[in-house]
């Protein structure tokens, strides 16, 4: 090696290098520092981790390829016209064996440190975190419901995306495009529920849940408190009839009679969200023999009824919000009474905090201002005496009711308990009825039924100063209802009263 060779400037001096080396050094420096935030941190961040593992190693890749290729290119500069040929890896020269040694350690703890953070990456994109705060605006209110209901320690992935490689790359892509709808405010308000797109409940729900495995009955007691000035608390005592859907096992029967097991059962839905259903098959899996029902008020022909998409039921079909429950405010407010995080002796409480609830807002803050305003006013003027003797169970009332507001209801994404109906049951939405409504009919005069005693057997009934024992198992309205009324969602709207 020459002089003047020795003390020629390294490679490294071109500004696309120099540039590569500030990126680099830079992205490290945001990395450890980072990563020392959410070492010592308390809570997770999803900016935090989107940065740690996917924004600053992406600027280090940058920044390593804009050093090794500017170095290359100053290599080509200094070569001669015509000139060219790899460099002389000559390890008994002390210069070009250190230099060796070097690159090599530092691409094996640069493919170490990769290797980590590309799984870091995928784990962090797999987290809750990632799922239900990074698009903080859109996904809001199912994150903040998911946190609420019986599946709030499932992660959104055991469920959205399940297991396999296929679904894995698939919900990648899908997210993708809602990275760019929440970057440009492209996204619908409400967010449409994703059941296209979601894996047979065999595939995900079956995982932890054995359909063949569930039987009998379960006793459910309904709390109903009213709207009169005792907020007079009703009790409905039923044994829901589960029920199993496997002859090994034993009856098929009850509501898990629909699981696909000794039955198969398939619908065609004119809806999005598969509320309006005019045409079911029932088939018997031991016999083959099919039965098709249509709806009386079927709009569809029998050509369209052919070509229409059909579907198979499983648990999705009545468990559609096992995770992002709106609950609607009447229930809201039965639970919080009765689990006495609202003092049940506040004169019309109960309807006045349904009531609040219910009005229309623009945004969470106006509501949480306007249910405090409100209800403090109402106490205030009308119940002077109750307003000062009670005055903490008072203002623990309006908190909780503002407590409900926040996890059930969200003006900015007009989300609410309507906008995503809950298939279970059929007190607020049409539930069981889409089906059982006794208006479907197969040709050789066959009904879908809507007799009560099919899913539930009542036992007695309460009205706050007596217990009836039920009649045969049947329910009994607590007010004499007009005999064309058929369906309970005609008057419970999730509002307490109908409109």
């Amino acid at each position: 090696m020459t002089e003047s060779e020795s003390k020629a400037p390294g490679l490294s001096q071109n500004f696309i290098s120099l540039f590569g080396l500030t990126i680099i050094f830079a992205s490290v420096a945001g990395i450890i520092f980072s990563f020392l935030i959410e070492l010592l941190g308390t809570h997770g961040n999803p900016y935090l981790g989107i940065f740690i593992y996917i924004v600053f190693p992406s600027f280090l890749v940058l920044g390593l390829i804009a050093y090794f290729g500017g170095r290359l290119l100053e290599r080509r500069r200094r070569l001669k016209p015509g000139v060219g040929g790899y460099p002389i890896l000559d390890l008994n020269n002390p210069r070009r064996r250190r230099q060796f040694l070097t690159f090599s350690a530092a691409t094996l703890v640069f493919l170490f440190v990769s290797a980590f953070g590309s799984y870091r990456a995928y784990e962090f994109t797999e987290s809750v975190v990632f799922c239900g705060q990074l698009c903080h605006v859109p996904m809001k209110p199912e994150f903040t419901a998911y946190q609420q209901s019986p599946h709030s320690r499932v992660a959104c992935v055991d469920c959205h995306v399940g297991k396999g490689a296929g679904w894995y790359v698939k919900s990648k892509l899908s997210g993708a495009y809602q990275v760019y709808s929440n970057a440009f405010d492209k996204f619908p308000r409400p967010i449409p529920t994703p059941v296209e797109n979601l894996r047979p409940a065999q595939d995900t729900c079956e995982q932890c849940h054995w359909p063949a495995k569930f039987f009998g009955a379960q006793l459910k007691v309904f709390n109903h408190y009213g709207f009169d000035e005792q907020n007079t608390l009703s009790q409905t005592r039923m044994l829901i009839n589960t029920g199993g859907g496997s002859a090994e096992k034993g009856v098929v029967a009850g509501i898990h009679w629909h699981m696909n097991i000794s039955n198969e059962i398939t619908y065609v839905a004119t809806d999005d969200q598969r509320q309006v259903i005019p045409w079911v098959r029932l088939r018997d899996r031991t016999t083959g023999e099919a039965v098709e029902f249509v709806a009386r008020d079927s709009q569809l022909t029998p050509a369209q009824l052919e070509q229409a998409k059909k579907r198979t039921m499983d648990c999705v079909e009545c468990h559609n919000r096992p995770s992002h429950i709106y609950v609607p405010p009447d229930r809201s407010v039965n639970e919080a009474l009765f689990a006495r995080k609202i003092d049940a002796s506040l004169p019309y409480i109960k309807q006045k905090a349904v009531e609040v609830l219910t009005r229309r807002y623009e945004s969470t803050d106006e509501a949480i201002k306007s249910i405090a305003s409100i209800l403090d006013e109402y106490y205030r003027t009308t119940y002077p005496d109750v307003y000062s003797s009670k005055a903490a169970s008072i203002k623990v009332a309006i908190s909780e009711v503002q407590k409900i507001f926040t996890t059930s209801i969200f003006p900015e994404m007009k989300v609410n308990w309507q906008t995503h109906p809950d298939n279970v049951g059929h007190y607020y939405n049409l539930g069981c009825f889409r089906c059982h409504d006794g208006e479907h009919f197969s040709a050789a005069g066959k009904v879908i039924r809507n007799d009560c005693n099919i899913c539930h057997t009542t036992l007695d009934q309460s009205d706050g100063t007596r217990t009836i024992a039920a009649k045969d198992g049947a329910f009994t309205h607590p007010l004499e209802l007009d005999v064309s009324t058929s369906k309970c969602t005609e008057c419970h709207t999730g509002k307490g009263l109908k409109d």
